[in-house]
């Protein structure tokens, strides 16, 4: 018999960071919800403001992790919850995200629909801004609801893959160009041509002497 309670933040991040396969806990949430089997907590679910600025309307939460240890039916009974939880406060739409190679069936189950999907992202560092790997990067995903007869339309699908930083600033003195990242395993290119990186490390060494 599984049951549905709610959860702290701590012990939320504590039961994602015991059981996700590939994410670390989020720093936040709006509410957390665990899912009990005869006593024992067997998934948590997250539930927090959408990571994309263009969802963060007011009247929309993302589930953010959702983790179990494989406890039949674990998942969807947290997403059915998650939804009817955020459904009662008075929010239009919840989303969440699947990776590519995940069936989404759980979802299915509780009555979510996919809305679109998103090609894969070479990440959110940047030179101006530099941040740490969300776990999803260079992963194509589907996007999921859940939402109210009377939700706004969603972004175009334009506007969401606006949010993929696909490109990179050039680092050279006074270059003001961009460069398509790739993809895959080594040192992340700095500069869009070799003068640009000459230029560079003679700037380097010029102000050091």
């Amino acid at each position: 018999m599984l049951t549905v309670v709610p959860l702290s933040l701590a012990d939320a991040r504590a039961a994602v960071t015991r059981l996700h396969r590939h994410h670390r806990p989020p720093q936040g949430h709006k509410f957390s919800l665990g899912v009990l089997d005869d006593g024992t907590l067997c998934g948590a679910a997250v539930i927090g403001r959408p990571v994309s600025r263009v969802f963060d309307n007011g009247w929309t939460l993302e589930v953010t992790r959702v983790a179990t240890d494989g406890t039949p039916n674990a998942c969807s009974a947290l997403y059915g919850a998650a939804w009817r939880t955020v459904a009662a406060a008075g929010y239009l739409r919840l989303i969440t995200y699947t990776q590519h190679g995940e069936s989404g069936s759980s979802l299915r189950a509780a009555g979510w629909h996919p809305v679109a999907e998103l090609r894969p992202r070479t990440g959110w560092d940047t030179p101006s801004r530099p941040r740490r790997s969300h776990g999803n990067d260079r992963i194509a995903r589907t996007l999921w609801e859940q939402r109210r007869a009377c939700a706004p339309a969603l972004p175009e699908i334009a506007e969401l893959r606006s949010q993929i930083h696909n490109q990179a600033p050039c680092r050279g003195p006074r270059c003001t160009a961009r460069f398509p990242v790739r993809s895959g395993p080594g040192r992340p290119r700095l500069y869009c041509t070799p003068a640009c990186r000459s230029r560079a490390y003679r700037a380097r060494h010029t102000t050091r002497t």
